[in-house]
């Protein structure tokens, strides 16, 4: 099964599922930010400044992770190197790039660093499901080849593990959205450390 990473195009710019797919990742991320934080006394101002802080910095800090992991094709097509509308994120980079940006906010508003933390947390394995939806439509992050009988039953050359990561983000999200609703059961920065836990097996 192929799929056209090109979505549509303006004139001759072409537009990636994959640009899409994390555009409404962080939409969706902002959304719940916007719910649960109304619960949690943050306006939607700081939700939203919040928003973009990280989203730079995760973008920046997911492209220098697959830069340097890509280093000697980056050395010989440096231009390339800013072509993040193509792919080419590692999510742990994004994660500590994002990570850093949510000390530094939280510091600047003097707000908790770990109630703040829990509460972007939640919304992490939700636009991850949508950012790996969109690796799949890019055909990128496949698995490993599947066997002739898998092969005949769907037509993919490689399990698309993509969207079974899709899928484990999602339930994620929901049993962090259940712990985090649960004030008897959790103390401030356990929602991370549940994430953490969770999400690397």
């Amino acid at each position: 099964m192929n799929i056209d990473p090109v979505l549509f195009t303006i004139g001759s710019r072409p537009i990636y599922w994959y640009g899409v797919m994390m555009a409404l990742g962080f939409l969706a991320a902002l959304a719940h930010w916007h719910i649960l934080g109304r619960k949690t006394g943050l306006d939607t101002a700081f939700t939203g400044d919040l928003l973009v802080w990280l989203m730079v910095a995760g973008v920046v800090g997911a492209r220098v992770a697959y830069v340097v992991a890509n280093l000697d094709y980056f050395r010989s097509a440096p231009g390339e190197i800013i072509r993040i509308d193509q792919g080419g994120l590692i999510y742990y980079g994004g994660f500590l790039g994002a990570g850093a940006a949510l000390v530094l906010y939280s510091r600047w508003h003097g707000r908790s660093l770990s109630a703040t933390t829990d509460l972007v947390v939640t919304a992490l394995p939700l636009g991850h499901a949508f950012g790996r939806v969109g690796c799949f439509l890019n055909g990128c992050c496949g698995g490993r080849p599947a066997p002739a009988d898998a092969l005949a039953a769907c037509g993919l050359p490689r399990y698309p593990v993509q969207l079974y990561e899709a899928a484990f983000n999602l339930a994620l999200y929901a049993l962090l959205f259940w712990f985090c609703r649960a004030p008897a059961r959790r103390r401030p920065g356990r929602v991370l450390a549940l994430y953490l836990l969770v999400y690397p097996a």
